[in-house]
C-alpha cells in the first residue's frame, strides 16, 4: 500500500491525532460525493480574484494521484471548478479536488465520480484572465498547504501532513489505528471508557458517582 492510500485508509480523525493534533483545515467544507475519501500530494493554483486561469494551467500540470488544491487571494462563492475542469482532471488522475471558493455542476460532479470538497456550492463564475501562481505555498482556513504535503479527505473534512512528516505520521497512525480497534473490541462487549481511561475517579473527586462500572 502507497503512503497517500494508508493515509486515505486510516481518515482526518486519526491522521490528525497522529500528527499531534495538528494539520486539521478549520472549514466547513461541502463534500460534494457523501462517503467519499481520498489522500495525495497538493498540486496547488493559486488564482486571482474571481478568477480559475490557474486551474486550467494547474490540471494541465496535474501528476496521477494528485489532489489538485485551489485558493484565492480572498475565499468567495465564486465557482473556479465545474463538470469540465473535474473531467480533465479525473482523466489525469487525480485523487482529489481541494477548493477554497465554489464548485458548480454538483449532480454531474457526483456522477463524474471524482472527490471534491469545497467552501461553497455556487452558480457564479468565473473570469480567466488574472494570472496567478502555480506550485506555490498558501493558506487554506488558517492551514498551510505547500507542494507536495499531503492533503487527506473524508467526511470530517481536510488535514494537511507536510511533506516531510509524512513516514511517522503513518507509523503513528498505525499505532493508534491498532490500538482504538482493540478498544472497540472492548466497548462492543461493555467496557466503559470511563474506566478504562481512568475517568470514573476524577469525577468521583469531583462529587460526582456514575453508575455502571465494568471493572
Amino acid at each position: 500500500m502507497s503512503d497517500f492510500a494508508a493515509l486515505a485508509e486510516f481518515g482526518c480523525a486519526t491522521v490528525h491525532e497522529a500528527l499531534g493534533k495538528k494539520g486539521v483545515v478549520d472549514l466547513d467544507l461541502v463534500q460534494v460525493i457523501p462517503g467519499s475519501r481520498a489522500a495525495g500530494p497538493a498540486r496547488i493554483a493559486r488564482c486571482g480574484q474571481d478568477d480559475n486561469l490557474m486551474v486550467h494551467a494547474a490540471v494541465a500540470a496535474l501528476h496521477p494521484g494528485e489532489v489538485l488544491v485551489v485558493t484565492m487571494p480572498r475565499p468567495a462563492p465564486i465557482g473556479l471548478v465545474g463538470e469540465l475542469l473535474a473531467s480533465q482532471a479525473k482523466y489525469r488522475g487525480a485523487a482529489a479536488i481541494l477548493v477554497d471558493a465554489a464548485v458548480r455542476d454538483v449532480e454531474e460532479l457526483r456522477t463524474l465520480g471524482l472527490p471534491v470538497w469545497a467552501r461553497w456550492i455556487r452558480v457564479t463564475g468565473a473570469s480567466k484572465e488574472i494570472v496567478g501562481e502555480l506550485d506555490v505555498a498558501v493558506k487554506f482556513g488558517d492551514e498551510r498547504i505547500a507542494p507536495g504535503d499531503a492533503v487527506v479527505l473524508d467526511s470530517d473534512g481536510a488535514v494537511v501532513v507536510p511533506s516531510g512528516e509524512i513516514k511517522q505520521t503513518i507509523a503513528a497512525a498505525a499505532q493508534r489505528h491498532a490500538y482504538e480497534e482493540e478498544k472497540k473490541i472492548n466497548y462492543l462487549s461493555g467496557t466503559l471508557s470511563l474506566d478504562v481511561l481512568g475517568l470514573r475517579g476524577e469525577l468521583e473527586s469531583r462529587g460526582i458517582t456514575v453508575p455502571g462500572s465494568t471493572t
